[in-house]
């Protein structure tokens, strides 16, 4: 309880929080952090409507994997992570292109990936700390490297999105209209996926792999829950997903507690106010609307 309380002092003592946002450290930590929010805000509408919310979890645990395997053999964990998360996604991509066995496939790859990599953590016996930031993440350690391979990655991510956002909504949204009409969705399928892919290796590094779907999934979630509109989602998610990755960071600094836990608590807060805010328009377009007229 003591310690709990010290915590929440240390989250009001705005002094100490401007000190530390002065710190070279804590700028690359939020920088890297906007780079990925507005990935993941990008991605997220998507990921909700073509229900791949369970994929993004399996992708995450193959991640954690590579990472892990990283660690191991002493090498950058972000791009172990980048690896895993690749091989995942492809895997995903290519084996579960049947609604049908999607979900066995996923839960076969999340499995794989969840046991392989606590065996190389338990192989491993140093760097307690580096294993424990997989989990839930712990984006102030990052250095110059890290933020410009996640600044790369994140700008070939937005690039292909450019280029693919029109036939993948019109896929997502009515899948065998868009077969009709000539669009390629058993190739953009895995294309997505691998996309998907990398934005969550990159996501790993913020929440950690037990808790990247904050960042891959509540955005486009809260956003779905407020309006119909493709676009007008897409920007809504990337602002949810940047108050919830940058905000998460910030208020992190004082006590020196992982990013997970705040990065987390604002995405479902934001949640929580969207579901509420469809739910009364429903409501309100319910009592406008005509009754049935009697037989």
């Amino acid at each position: 309880m003591n310690r709990l309380i010290e915590a929440l002092s240390n989250m009001l003592d705005f002094g100490v929080t401007a000190d530390l946002l002065g710190y070279p450290f804590v700028q690359q930590a939020l920088l890297a952090a906007a780079a990925l929010g507005l990935v993941s805000g990008v991605l997220t509408p998507l990921v909700v409507t073509r229900k791949m919310s369970f994929a993004v979890h399996g992708t995450a645990e193959l991640a954690f994997t590579g990472a892990a395997a990283a660690l191991l053999l002493g090498v950058s964990a972000e791009a172990g992570a980048l690896a895993g998360a690749v091989v995942a996604a492809l895997l995903l991509g290519l084996l579960g292109q049947r609604d049908t066995e999607r979900d066995s496939v996923i839960g076969a790859v999340l499995s794989f990936g969840l046991g392989i990599g606590a065996l190389l953590l338990w192989m491993n016996p140093e760097r307690t700390a580096n294993k424990f930031s997989l989990l839930v993440g712990q984006i102030v350690g990052v250095d110059s490297a890290d933020v410009t391979l996640l600044t790369v990655c994140a700008a070939l991510v937005l690039v292909a999105m450019a280029f693919l956002y029109r036939p993948l909504l019109f896929a997502s949204v009515d899948p065998d209209v868009a077969a009709a009409r000539g669009v390629p969705a058993r190739i953009l399928a895995p294309v997505f996926s691998l996309l998907v892919g990398i934005a969550t290796a990159l996501g790993v590094h913020v929440v950690g792999a037990l808790l990247v779907m904050a960042l891959m999934v509540t955005p486009g979630a809260a956003a779905s829950r407020v309006t119909a509109s493709p676009v007008t989602a897409t920007v809504l998610s990337v602002i949810f997903a940047e108050a919830a990755v940058l905000g998460g960071i910030v208020l992190s600094l004082a006590p020196g507690v992982p990013v997970s836990a705040f990065v987390t608590v604002i995405s479902f807060a934001i949640y929580l106010v969207c579901r509420a805010i469809g739910s009364a328009r429903l409501r309100r377009f319910d009592s406008r609307a005509p009754a049935p007229a009697a037989a």
